[in-house]
């Protein structure tokens, strides 16, 4: 009926929105436009659309399911799809005059259903190409790698050879035709044969119609410092290097610091079981020293580890000997020996008695200091006396020196620390005199080697005059009082150190008794003896050579070093000597009178072959220019004798960090 309400009609998805007649009236077509865009730019990019067309569009956005790579910067975006509906040419191009404007990627969008679903079935199938593709690219790249990974040690030691040569090479200089390269070179005596050798072979597998030569050049330059080293020797070398390396054919203390390092750090680090973790990770390391995942570790601190594996061992074995000396396993006392302290001995002849073990409290002087625990036979006693002393004046109390090491009954005891602070502060002045004793006297060598006698006795005595008077006077003080005075007297002992502060003081301290009679006027020769050998150290050598170099002379002395040891080669291996040197030059056949005649006035050519053979350390230099002998000299005087107050207070970092570590572990 005409009244009656229109009834809804079912819809579908491929039924039009508009009516078919209504578009036939209209004759409009509906396009598309199709893109993707960045996901910070969709508000702005979808409001702008609203405003210039109007409304007369519909648009669609949707967020990529993963993220795609941005091919202009690289970067991971998950980028938004849009779809845009509208009618008219004029709104198509406003919408892609904006797309372009927000950079959006826009992609063609076929009208037809049945051309986007052929659209989309290429797509699939370039999708399946390329995957085909990239797989069968990266397996071929796979075994491209796995060749090249057993060929790469090969490469790494050509390209490392190549780089040497070119290196080499580069430092080469042409001669006058420019056809043949010179090169001029320090080289070592015992080397010489093997370099010649060398440069033969070369001449030969190279078919070079030149052969190659070595040409022995004087100089009066100083040669250059080779140590030759071994797996062993290296960390404590690099070690005295980090100080300064000797000049040439100087002593190298390197082989003395081999023992000398690893003992001050085992004074410090004294512990059986610390050393014996640090000994037993170093034995793994020198055991397995061959294995590549070691050797090639990237690791810059692992690395340093295993260079100085042999250093870390030997301070390791010396921390194990000094900890049994202190008789610490983990901080914690060893009983090895029967302790020489009898404690019945002591409580059978004293009023102070207990039933079980004595527990530990701090003592004074050196004898033990237990606290026993309070029973009905000593409370009495004990209200008097809190701390219980060993008396070694007592017969039987003490029986004797420990074996080895420390008693293990001062780790009960309550002044263990005191002792310990008397034991190591001792030692570590004694061993710190030693070694800076034993550092002046290495230069003994260097004097009598380079015939500079003079310094024998114008810088060596007078150094070790300063040091004997007044530190080397203070360690015979130290074993002196360890000496006179016994259990007996050892109250009455006098302090070492006032007397040493007496001593520059030119003073006597009447509550402080004299260990020995006549000690003030020996101290006082001493002071006097040291303070004058500082004048005679800062300006004996400046004037002996000013006086020689006046002094009327007949001839100039040869001085000639030559081989000691055998085969040419000055002084070894630098274990005791540096190992000789002698610039050579190899030139081609035919090259030899224009190289020497093109060579400057001073030049090296022009040295004789005894300023080669002495290293440049002539006494008879014409050219000697004494206010710089004299200002090094100064600088000397100043560096040892400052030097030898501050290193023997530095040598109580021995003693200072040893009670740390005994404490703190």
């Amino acid at each position: 009926p005409l009244g009656s309400p229109p009834r809804p009609r079912a819809l579908s998805e491929r039924e039009p929105i508009l009516d078919p007649s209504l578009h036939q009236h209209l004759d409009r077509k509906i396009n598309f436009v199709a893109g993707v865009i960045h996901p910070w730019r969709v508000s702005a990019f979808e409001r702008l659309l609203w405003r210039a067309c109007r409304g007369y569009l519909v648009a669609s956005f949707v967020e990529m399911p993963e993220p795609m790579e941005d091919p202009a910067t690289g970067e991971s975006i998950t980028w938004v799809i849009f779809l845009i509906s509208y009618w008219g040419e004029q709104i198509g191009q406003k919408i892609r005059k904006i797309s372009d404007c927000f950079h959006c990627h826009v992609y063609p969008y076929p009208e037809s259903e049945a051309s986007r679903a052929d659209t989309m079935s290429g797509l699939h199938s370039q999708i399946q190409d390329l995957s085909v593709v990239l797989e069968e690219t990266e397996q071929y790249l796979a075994q491209v790698l796995d060749k090249v990974v057993l060929v790469l040690p090969t490469w790494r030691v050509q390209v490392q050879k190549m780089k040497a040569i070119y290196l080499v090479l580069n430092q080469c200089s042409f001669d006058v035709t420019e056809k043949c390269l010179i090169a001029e070179v320090w080289c070592p005596v015992r080397d010489l044969t093997q370099v010649q050798d060398a440069l033969r072979q070369g001449s030969y597998k190279s078919g070079s119609s030149v052969e190659c030569f070595v040409q022995r050049i004087p100089t009066s330059e100083s040669p250059p410092t080779l140590i030759r080293t071994n797996k062993f020797t290296a960390g404590f070398q690099s070690i005295v290097d980090a100080y300064g390396v000797a000049s040439y054919q100087e002593v190298n203390p390197a082989p003395y610091a081999i023992i000398t390092f690893p003992f001050i750090f085992a004074i410090m680090f004294g512990d059986v079981g610390h050393g014996l973790l640090m000994f037993l990770f170093a034995l793994w390391m020198v055991l397995y020293e061959n294995s590549p995942s070691l050797r090639q570790a990237s690791n810059e601190i692992w690395l340093t580890f295993f260079e100085g594996r042999y250093l870390i061992l030997l301070m390791g074995a010396f921390s194990i000997y000094t900890g049994f000396i202190y008789n610490e396993c983990f901080s914690k006392a060893t009983v090895i020996f029967p302790s020489a302290w009898s404690v019945a001995t002591m409580a059978n002849h004293s009023s102070w008695r207990w039933d079980s073990q004595p527990s530990c409290e701090p003592l004074s002087r050196s004898r033990p200091a237990l606290t026993p625990p309070r029973s009905a036979h000593s409370s009495a006693y004990l209200a008097t006396h809190p701390s219980l002393t060993l008396d070694p004046n007592v017969t039987g109390v003490f029986q004797g020196p420990y074996p080895f090491g420390i008693d293990p009954i001062w780790s009960l005891a309550t002044n263990h620390l005191n002792f310990l602070n008397s034991f190591k502060m001792k030692m570590s002045v004694v061993l710190g005199v030693v070694h800076m004793g034993f550092g002046v006297l290495l230069g003994v060598f260097n004097h009598v080697h380079f015939q500079q006698r003079h310094r024998l006795v114008l810088e060596l005595l007078p150094e070790m005059v300063f040091l004997l008077a007044l530190f080397g006077y203070l360690v015979f003080l130290i074993f002196y009082k360890w000496v006179k005075f016994s259990v007996a007297d050892s109250m009455v002992a006098p302090s070492i150190l006032i007397h040493f502060i007496d001593m520059f003081l030119f003073t006597s301290n009447a509550d402080n008794l004299p260990l020995y009679r006549g000690q003030v006027p020996v101290q006082t020769v001493l002071v006097v003896l040291a303070l004058a050998s500082v004048p005679v150290l800062l300006l004996g050598t400046p004037l002996y050579l000013c006086c020689r170099r006046r002094a009327p002379r007949t001839g100039r002395p040869a001085v000639r070093l030559g081989s000691r040891g055998g085969g040419g080669q000055p002084g070894g291996t630098r274990w005791g000597l540096t190992a000789g040197a002698v610039p050579v030059q190899p030139v081609a056949v035919g090259e030899q009178e224009p190289l020497l005649e093109g060579q400057e006035a001073g030049n090296s050519v022009n040295a004789t072959k005894e300023d080669v053979e002495s290293g440049g350390h002539d006494p008879d230099s014409e050219h000697l220019d004494f206010a710089e002998i004299f200002m090094h000299q100064a600088i000397h005087t100043i560096e040892y004798c400052l030097g030898c107050v501050s290193n023997t207070a530095s040598y109580l970092r021995l003693w200072a960090l040893s009670l740390a570590h005994a404490r703190e572990s």
